[in-house]
């Protein structure tokens, strides 16, 4: 029976690139996957199939050949054996690309010793080292902080390389020695029918290694915690929920391996008087009720302590804001600044002497056309009203 085309197989095209492809084989070994259908030939005939397609089509030699020659690319000594039936073989060769394959699409999901999340594979077959873990230190500013910028001190428990050992977690004198159960590589291999599985090795934990005189000081762990301070440097502008990592500061490696880092995250505390948005501030100031009516000016705080005035126009009204242009905070990492927003309330008058009170009611008896507002949401309503009487 011919080979059907490769191209054909994926269900994509010859100009599917290197995602397309890896795309395509995903979701059709998803489909048929042996372990999803047991037992069924048919689906075990295609896996191979596809699986065979996608070896070759990923690597751009061997594509570059099969666009050029077809499957006679691979007959004859140019690309294998040939199997039983006239198909492809799936001897050793084939259970080591598919490794590959499966490297190429899950491997990006899998962290050391196959677990989930980050930090980098873990390497085989070397000094059994592996990268320490990243650690987090929750620091909380005030807004004034965050405008001018600080360098703080910080204090972080953490694991160090052990003096002792140098980090190797072997005693002074002796060194770690060659997995005996991997042969060094930190993984075994086991048949599963035409598939080789490979596991992490269960003596050393995938490091290739083991210790057999391990350091009095660490345990032979390479690392000690120990507490350590730090100096940090928070940049103007931050706001809150800013992230800043210090490279290598994190949880030493296991047996010399590289450190982790230190992300510093900061929370920025409320402020008495200012509201932030971005880099623009919101200021609320209260008004006296004489002052919106006839104008004059103010004084208002800015966030560098200094103070501002602000001309109260005749007839300023609640929620009128005025604008103080690059009063606000700095853009991080840049030489603008926001701007700051003033909001006036005005301040109804409380605790009224009787002078204060007949004051008032005279100016109520003279007041004539000097509340549009009010006198504009009135009409409104009473024609409401008189709509539903009618």
């Amino acid at each position: 029976m011919a080979k059907r085309d490769f191209y054909e197989v994926l269900g994509v095209g010859k100009s599917a690139d290197e995602k397309e492809l890896k795309s395509a084989y995903r979701k059709l070994a998803k489909q048929f996957h042996p372990d999803a259908n047991p037992g069924d030939k048919t689906a075990e005939a295609k896996f191979k199939e596809i699986s065979e397609a996608y070896e070759v089509l990923k690597d751009p030699q061997k594509k570059a050949a099969y666009d050029r020659f077809g499957h006679q690319a691979f007959e004859g000594g140019m690309g294998g054996g040939r199997g039983p039936g006239g198909g492809a073989g799936f001897g050793p060769e084939f259970n080591s690309s598919m490794s590959d394959i499966f490297e190429d699409l899950f491997g990006d999901f899998m962290g050391a010793g196959g677990q989930r999340g980050g930090g980098g594979r873990r390497g085989r077959g070397g000094s059994g080292a592996s990268r320490g873990a990243d650690l987090r230190y929750n620091m909380e500013i005030n807004l004034t902080e965050a405008y001018t910028g600080k360098t703080a001190q910080i204090r972080v428990p953490s694991s160090v390389t052990c003096e002792q050992c140098s980090g190797s977690g072997a005693k002074p004198g002796s060194s770690p020695k060659t997995c005996g159960t991997c042969g060094g590589q930190g993984a075994v291999r086991s048949q599963s029918g035409f598939f080789t599985v490979e596991r992490t090795c269960p003596t050393c934990q995938g490091r290739g290694q083991v210790i057999s005189d391990p350091c009095n000081n660490c345990g032979g762990q390479g690392r000690v915690t120990k507490e350590r301070t730090l100096s940090v440097n928070i940049p103007a502008g931050v706001e809150d929920g800013t992230r800043i990592r210090l490279a290598n500061e994190g949880e030493a490696g296991l047996r010399g391996g590289p450190s982790g880092d230190l992300y510093i995250f900061l929370s920025v505390r409320p402020h008495e008087f200012f509201q932030r948005d971005g880099a623009d501030l919101f200021c609320k100031v209260p008004v006296s009720m004489t002052t919106a009516a006839m104008g004059g000016e103010i004084e208002v705080p800015t966030i560098d302590g200094k103070k501002a005035r602000v001309t109260v126009p005749e007839g300023t009204q609640t929620g009128k804001q005025f604008r103080l242009k690059s009063k606000g905070m700095p853009v991080l990492r840049s030489s603008q600044a926001g701007d700051m927003y003033i909001q006036v309330a005005v301040e109804t008058p409380v605790n009224l002497t009787r002078r204060q009170r007949e004051l008032l009611k005279e100016f109520e008896k003279e007041a004539r056309n000097n509340s549009p507002e009010s006198e504009g949401f009135f009409a409104k309503a009473k024609a409401f009203w008189d709509g539903f009487s009618s």
